[in-house]
């Protein structure tokens, strides 16, 4: 638990205005709220792992690169276009994390951290799905999507356990196997939830594609 407060705390950096405009193309030497911007999703990652700060230096121009290679793109170490679009798409920044770590502990606060983990990642696979907003933001609040956001719990204020869930989530653990929907088979009504393919359950969640 120590670690999972010491890793929040080191991440708590406000990003949000960084989110205003599409991000400055980024290099060593480069200053300002885009910076931390990267700096953040790189953390999330687990490419990143010392303290947020405005100032593109060395270490995160080692962290830019290896992100590049694994994911590949040019291994140039410069936040351009390119860079900056596949980072978002597998990647949050805080305003993000906050809205994932609330829908999963809305959702899911009675599961095991895998059952949490497995909320999470429908989030993180529907924002890379099609048919889906292509935003954090957009998928968990994209109207009657979840039931916890319209019966008001998703204004709950998630603990621990759910910014974990949430971390696990971004980086890529996925238990669901890839199912963009989830839901409890004792109270489920709707038919066509029922239609959808199953890949399988984790406590009282059936998750289906």
């Amino acid at each position: 638990m120590t670690v999972i407060i010491v890793f929040m705390m080191a991440l708590g950096f406000p990003l949000e205005a960084a989110n205003a405009a599409a991000p400055a193309t980024l290099q060593v030497g480069s200053t300002g709220v885009d910076v931390p911007d990267l700096q953040y999703r790189l953390k999330t990652l687990g490419y990143f792992s010392t303290d947020v700060t405005e100032y593109f230096g060395t270490k995160t121009l080692n962290s830019l690169t290896r992100f590049q290679k694994e994911y590949g793109l040019k291994p140039d170490g410069i936040a351009g276009e390119q860079t900056w679009k596949t980072l978002k798409q597998v990647s949050v920044n805080e305003h993000e994390l906050n809205l994932l770590a609330r829908i999963i502990y809305a959702e899911a606060r009675g599961e095991s951290f895998k059952g949490q983990v497995a909320v999470g990642a429908v989030v993180m696979n529907r924002v890379a799905a099609d048919g889906f907003p292509d935003t954090v933001r957009g998928v968990i609040e994209q109207p009657r999507a979840f039931t916890a956001v319209d019966d008001g719990q998703y204004q709950l204020k998630p603990d621990q356990s759910a910014y974990q869930a949430a971390i696990e989530a971004v980086r890529g653990n996925d238990p669901t196997n890839g199912a963009i929907y989830y839901f409890n088979p004792d109270t489920a009504t709707s038919k066509w939830i029922w239609s959808r393919k199953q890949v399988g359950k984790i406590g009282h969640h059936i998750f289906a594609v």
